[in-house]
């Protein structure tokens, strides 16, 4: 097969060279998201469980992931935004930067959320928008996508 030819094998997200903006995005109908978002990046996502799906398209600094919300309790679409760095490191850099401007941090490190292993701080911004600042340490396999866990993290 031609190098024109060879499928597209979609990079670790560990392995990023620059930070993407992460945004979570709650949703009544996953499916119908999915199905918009890979039209409009023109790439399918490159996770998909029950609940959630994930995308990081090539052409553009974005980690865009998907949580299933019900009617009733999807009251904004918008979860919370962060960046994803390329190492753990990253992570206690500007940690201890933001702690020293005085800013209020929740930190997470090793945390299981969305899916994932890792190790992230949060802050929130004066009209009550968390950010967070991460790094992927691993993918989980196999976890069942439960409220629970949801609330605890990825549909802050």
């Amino acid at each position: 097969m031609s190098a024109c030819c060879t499928p597209k094998v979609p990079q670790p997200e560990h392995a990023l060279s620059s930070p993407k903006i992460h945004i979570h995005l709650h949703t009544t109908d996953l499916a119908a998201s999915v199905t918009f978002y890979r039209a409009f990046f023109g790439e399918g996502p490159v996770k998909e469980r029950p609940g959630y799906g994930k995308f990081l398209p090539s052409w553009a600094p974005v980690n865009l992931a998907l949580s299933e919300s019900p009617k009733k309790e999807c009251c904004t679409p918008t979860s919370h935004f962060g960046i994803q760095v390329h190492a753990p490191a990253l992570v206690r850099q500007h940690l201890k930067r933001v702690q020293e401007a005085g800013l209020q941090v929740r930190v997470e490190m090793g945390v299981e959320c969305c899916h994932a292993n890792q190790d992230k701080f949060w802050v929130r911004d004066p009209s009550g928008v968390e950010w967070e600042v991460y790094y992927l340490n691993f993918d989980l396999e196999n976890q069942p996508h439960t409220a629970e866990k949801s609330s605890a993290c990825c549909a802050r």
